[in-house]
């Protein structure tokens, strides 16, 4: 592909930038960056590959700027992480054998689960509550198949993160956040490692993104910092949702098919 003209990659950077706020807070970024690069005429197959390699800047960025306030321990997670990336490489391995269609019919009314939990549940907060699941059962479990979704399709893998750190492993808000950028963090890195050996990716499209990944990401991570659950949950909710309805308003969606509209 030929090399995009200098104000497409000033948009792309921009979007960028959004994307990296929103997803250092709700995750979701890549409603925003995967779009516009399909408008300014990157094919499907190198959008979502390079979208791997940019998200991973925001994601290290925000991850890093939650660990440096104390809400994510680094060095403990770190087997978490191996696990989401073990699941990320094998995802990506079998993006190609999966029945696509299957997920992308179940994965909106998953979403639209996730927000009316987080909208309805009462008493969410940034205070950690009753554990569930022992962190090594949740990193042999949870993580490595949230990891495998995030290497096969993608779409709200934070979410589901999100979602399985404050029921099963008792999380607060932020917390649960903080610990979710570092496990996107994994997983993104495991499939990106597949994408990059099957050259499908932009490099210079992608770091240009990725900088705007960083930029974006340090003042989300601040903002939901200051804010905690206060910030955290409406943004999650509305992310969830908007995936939801993004991923539905496909015409080749198949729920849309069945429907016949």
């Amino acid at each position: 592909m030929h090399d995009l003209a200098f104000h497409l990659l000033v948009l792309l950077f921009a979007a960028a930038c959004i994307a990296g706020f929103v997803d250092s807070i709700a995750g979701g970024g890549g409603l925003i960056t995967i779009p516009v690069m399909l408008i300014v005429g990157i094919p499907p197959l190198e959008a979502i590959a390079t979208n791997k390699l940019q998200g991973q800047f925001g994601v290290a960025s925000a991850t890093l700027a939650y660990a440096r306030k104390g809400h994510v321990d680094l060095r403990k997670q770190l087997p978490m992480a191996l696990m989401a990336t073990l699941g990320g490489i094998l995802g990506a391995f079998l993006a190609s054998v999966v029945p696509a269609a299957a997920l992308a019919a179940a994965i909106p009314f998953l979403l639209i689960g996730i927000a009316l939990f987080f909208a309805l549940k009462p008493n969410l907060s940034d205070l950690d509550s009753h554990q569930r699941v022992t962190p090594f059962v949740f990193g042999l479990t949870i993580v490595p198949l949230v990891g495998l979704y995030d290497g096969v399709f993608g779409p709200g893998a934070g979410s589901f993160y999100m979602l399985a750190f404050v029921l099963l492993g008792g999380f607060g808000l932020l917390k649960a956040t903080a610990h979710t950028k570092l496990l996107n963090l994994g997983s993104n890195f495991g499939s990106f490692l597949v994408f990059a050996v099957t050259g499908s990716i932009l490099w210079k499209v992608g770091l240009v993104m990725g900088a705007g990944q960083v930029l974006g990401a340090q003042l989300g991570s601040r903002v939901a910092m200051r804010g905690g659950a206060r910030i955290i949950k409406p943004l999650l909710v509305v992310s969830c949702l908007a995936l939801a309805l993004k991923l539905m308003s496909d015409p080749a969606h198949p729920v849309r098919i069945w429907l016949g509209f």
